[in-house]
């Protein structure tokens, strides 16, 4: 028989991420298993995304006569999982792809670890609307592939059957996911929600944001619990969590009516930084974020000064432009320290040629790119003339878009454009909450804001975080017109005196613990 561990000694990481095939550890894959066997009626078992079979093994260990059905559409995984099982009459096998198969069929008992793949890495339309006709729902056209799968299974199961899926809990909190909450908290099923949150990867195939999604079409279903484990010790909570279940709360308990698939449901089981402060507005009626230029082609629209010259390029056709996070190290960019990036042949520049550009060293370098299919990527194809750039007015202030120590504004005072390595922070026109671009990003600074805007964030593997700009606008922040005018005077001040510091390469960051404790005098409750 052939193992998960085998199989990725054999197969390479290519073909594995291609069919996204990430396995389940079997210490997680017993738990999920241990849930379905509460069912008493355990006649039927689907697996939507088979592999290598781990749950069924585990299943047939206790239960041989279970009928099992499964699908894969990875030929190679399927051919090995065909010899695995092939002693089993009772376990059938399908080489297709589950969204599109097998409607008709409900199951007692559902377990999946499904594929994650974004949006752009299928065939996202085509899927998205066979699960919306069929279900009868909207949905984003930003949905990951593993929800889909998850809305089908709670779809196919039957009146007292219960599921078990293990997913990146990142639908949770993010946007296209409030359409997957609605039709779970519709459905009734939903019991459990377990979240990862280890510091670091115990399992070297499960991301540490991933989460236990427990269901059961039961009449159990008033409330919804959620629990955090934070290493491999504490997984004895979910054993104790299935083994109690109904009368066992989660660490959090809420009432499912009072859930709202709107919000980011992490409110629910993580610690909300802004409910001790008051005074609070959404970051959206101050400020607006958007994402930075996207060229579709990076490779062919960056220019350093050395490639401007291989090419025959004129200073007029290349935008300034920030690329790469690592050329910013200071809170304050300014023209010197471009002018600094320039002379050390940094990758600064965009190739800009306008609407009609006549310069035949612009056009020969047009054809160069028409030659190399670059008109015919995704973003490029879209735009008319293809090699023109999104037209995006530099921002005064920038955010960095991932981060694993805490977010990081920068002060644009070059005046130049960035791409999407960075957000882009706009000054709102409001004449209730009118605050100037320098006391917004001395708030911007203070640990107060960045743990604010935390309770909106986004979770990856290994601690990562990663904020996209509704994250950002829907955020909230402490109403700086609030203040008296004398501290934000004092604020501006200590505000210069930071700046001059870090111009001078002597960062005293004490003045901005001085202007964060002001914030905290001021608004915590």
């Amino acid at each position: 028989m052939i193992l998960e561990k085998e199989y990725i000694e054999k197969i390479s990481l290519s073909h594995r991420k291609k069919f996204a095939q990430f396995f389940t550890p079997e210490p997680i894959a017993q738990i999920m298993v241990n849930w379905l066997l509460g069912n008493k009626e355990l006649a039927s078992l689907l697996e939507p995304a088979f592999g290598l079979g781990i749950f069924s093994r585990l299943f047939l260990n206790i239960k041989k006569d279970i009928k099992i059905q499964s699908f894969d559409i990875d030929p190679v995984i399927f051919t090995m999982a065909k010899q695995n099982f092939n002693g089993f009459s009772n376990v059938n096998l399908f080489l297709e792809d589950y969204l599109f198969s097998d409607w008709n069929n409900h199951y007692n008992v559902i377990i999946c670890n499904p594929p994650y793949l974004k949006f752009h890495d299928y065939e996202n339309k085509r899927t998205v609307d066979e699960i919306k006709s069929r279900l009868k729902i909207n949905l984003s056209g930003l949905t990951n592939i593993y929800t889909l799968f998850l809305l089908k299974s709670v779809y196919q199961l039957k009146e007292n059957g219960r599921i078990a899926y293990l997913v990146p809990s990142e639908f949770l909190n993010s946007d296209y996911g409030k359409y997957v909450k609605e039709y779970l908290l519709k459905s009734n099923t939903l019991r459990h929600i377990i979240i990862f949150d280890f510091k670091e990867n115990i399992f070297s195939e499960v991301s540490t944001t991933s989460a236990i999604l427990l269901l059961a079409k039961d009449n159990n279903y008033k409330k919804v619990h959620f629990s955090l484990i934070e290493n491999v010790q504490q997984l004895h909570k979910i054993s104790t969590l299935i083994s109690g279940y109904p009368h066992v709360n989660g660490e959090f308990t809420i009432n499912r009516e009072d859930l709202n698939s709107n919000i980011k449901w992490r409110t629910y089981y993580q610690k909300q930084t802004s409910k001790e402060y008051h005074n609070l507005i959404p970051f959206n009626y101050v400020a607006k974020v958007v994402r930075g230029i996207a060229t579709g082609a990076n490779d062919y629209f960056i220019f350093n000064k050395s490639r401007a010259r291989e090419y025959q390029i004129r200073e007029n056709y290349l935008l300034p432009c920030i690329t790469k996070s690592k050329d910013i190290n200071k809170p304050f960019f300014t023209k010197e320290d471009f002018q600094e990036l320039s002379k050390k042949n940094a990758d600064i520049y965009l190739f800009n040629a306008g609407k009609n550009p006549r310069d035949q060293k612009i056009l020969n370098y047009i054809n160069y790119g028409e030659l190399s299919g670059v008109n015919k990527k995704y973003l490029t194809s879209k735009r008319n003339p293809w090699y023109s750039l999104e037209n995006r007015t530099p921002s005064p202030i920038w955010v960095g878009v991932f981060n694993r120590t805490g977010l990081k504004f920068i002060r644009n005072e070059a005046g130049i454009s960035n791409l999407t390595t960075f957000h882009c922070i706009y000054i709102v026109e409001n004449l209730l909450h009118k605050i100037e671009t320098d006391l917004l990003f001395a708030y911007l600074l203070t640990d107060v804001a960045k743990q604010i805007f935390n309770d909106n964030r986004r979770e990856y593997g290994d601690g990562l975080k990663k904020f996209e700009p509704n994250d950002l606008n829907n955020a909230l922040m402490l109403d700086l017109s609030k203040l008296k005018e004398e501290k934000k005077r004092e604020i501006l001040d200590l505000f210069a005196e930071y700046r001059k510091s870090v111009i001078n390469n002597n960062e005293n960051i004490f003045l901005v613990d001085t202007i964060d404790k002001i914030f905290k005098s001021e608004y915590k409750i």
